[in-house]
């Protein structure tokens, strides 16, 4: 006896679909918010673009630069973070202290909002005082040599009167200073300054056209911790003083291509 099994039948398998619905302008709105805020986090906490409007830091930083900021290098201040709503005093999150030399954006203590960049000179506790030209931190001179030519970028004009410098800081970093005309402008003597606990002394490389704290009344004076915005670290962008960002048509002449990714020091 033979047992015949039951045949089955095969339908033909049914194409599957996936249905993709467009996201319309909900979508399109929540995209671009959710990326505003990504941004204004990372511009917060993270890295900053800031750009350079004026000489103090020549020849170091000059005007037309655009660089990058990490906020989160010595920690978050107050007034260099939270915009002075924050309820504490000092830092928080510090990843390391702020070292003599390094290149520091921080607010203004004059109104705790303009931003400004310059050279970490003194740490709390620190003695600074100019004499004739010559720095001197906690007594000592500061070491400088003087460069047998400026550091120019091309087709930056050369006046007679300028000399360039290297000056090493104790413990820091080796950087080029700018003098004018000589050691007897009138901030190449000054008294000498005593930096309070939890505050710093800055200094513009362009010794003679800088406003720091070696001009305290009316000026910089000594910077408190909270006003740290974030350490210097890359110039990403640099125009020539006569050319606008916004001017793109004028980028081709107008690019420093050789300041492009230039570390700061």
């Amino acid at each position: 006896m033979t047992d015949s099994a039951p045949q089955m039948s095969q339908s033909p398998t049914e194409p599957q679909t996936e249905t993709v619905e467009e996201g319309g302008v909900g979508e399109f709105v929540r995209t671009i918010v959710c990326a505003i805020i990504i941004a204004m986090v990372i511009r917060t906490f993270a890295f900053e673009p800031f750009n350079i409007p004026s000489p103090s830091m020549v020849p170091t930083l000059l005007v037309g630069d655009y660089l990058f900021v990490s906020k989160y290098t010595y920690g978050y201040g107050d007034y260099g973070t939270f915009w002075g709503v924050a309820p504490f005093s000092g830092r928080i999150l510090e990843q390391t202290q702020p070292h003599r030399g390094d290149v520091i954006v921080f607010k203004w203590p004059g109104d705790n909002s303009t931003d400004y960049i310059k050279r970490l000179i003194g740490l709390p506790g620190d003695r600074v005082q100019m004499k004739e030209g010559i720095l001197y931190i906690n007594g000592q001179p500061v070491p400088r040599a003087e460069l047998p030519a400026l550091e120019l970028e091309p087709g930056e004009p050369v006046d007679a009167n300028v000399v360039d410098y290297k000056e090493r800081l104790p413990d820091g970093p080796e950087h080029t200073i700018r003098k004018v005309e000589g050691d007897h402008n009138p901030l190449d003597s000054t008294q000498e300054f005593v930096v309070p606990e939890h505050h710093y002394f800055f200094m513009g490389d362009n010794r003679d056209n800088s406003a720091d704290s070696r001009a305290p009344n009316g000026h910089v004076g000594y910077v408190a911790e909270e006003n740290l915005v974030g350490k210097a670290q890359v110039i990403f962008f640099s125009l020539s003083d006569d050319t606008s960002f916004w001017q793109f048509w004028k980028w081709p002449r107008s690019i420093r291509w050789d300041r492009l990714f230039r570390k700061i020091q």
